[in-house]
């Protein structure tokens, strides 16, 4: 016994227009340059995503977002540990047993801050003061200072803390 089955002729319809559109563009792919200018001046004409600094260098502004989504509310998350700190940052973390180098604490704080960022371009770098609050309302705090490369050719990452900066 075979089942038979219709299909609405709207899924018809798209799916006669989603062929031909991969169609086209596998027509427009192996065509001759000169067959499609068009295609080639988008191609060229597509805005590229660059750093607002005209040297090259990551901005203020883009450190602070990085530094805010890299510490978010209660710390680093696993991903930003593996991916959002350099070779040299993660080296000393495993150095440091039962101490978060990044944090500059052994527990997980209330609240985070970022403080205004500051980018030292003869040193290639930005930093700010994170300050941590702590306690059961968050009325204890401790600073520190967090590192950024300048360098906006490389995903930006955290170079550095400095957990005696702030004293």
């Amino acid at each position: 016994m075979f089942r038979t089955s219709t299909r609405p002729t709207a899924r018809i319809a798209l799916s006669a227009a989603g062929c031909a559109a991969v169609l086209g563009l596998a027509l427009t792919a192996t065509a001759p340059a000169s067959a499609a200018p068009a295609a080639k001046t988008a191609a060229v004409s597509a805005p590229v995503a660059k750093p607002t600094d005209a040297n090259g260098r990551y901005t203020a502004q883009e450190i602070h977002t990085f530094l805010e989504t890299f510490y978010g509310e209660h710390g680093p998350g696993d991903f930003a540990r593996a991916y959002g700190i350099s070779e040299q940052l993660k080296e000393k973390v495993a150095a440091s047993d039962g101490f978060d180098v990044l944090l500059c604490a052994q527990n997980e704080p209330q609240s985070i801050d970022i403080g205004p960022v500051t980018t030292a371009q003869s040193a290639r770098v930005g930093y700010a003061t994170v300050t941590t609050h702590w306690g059961e309302n968050g009325q204890s705090t401790a600073a520190f200072e967090a590192y950024v490369d300048l360098d906006a050719t490389r995903p930006i990452q955290l170079l550095d803390t400095d957990c005696e900066a702030t004293g």
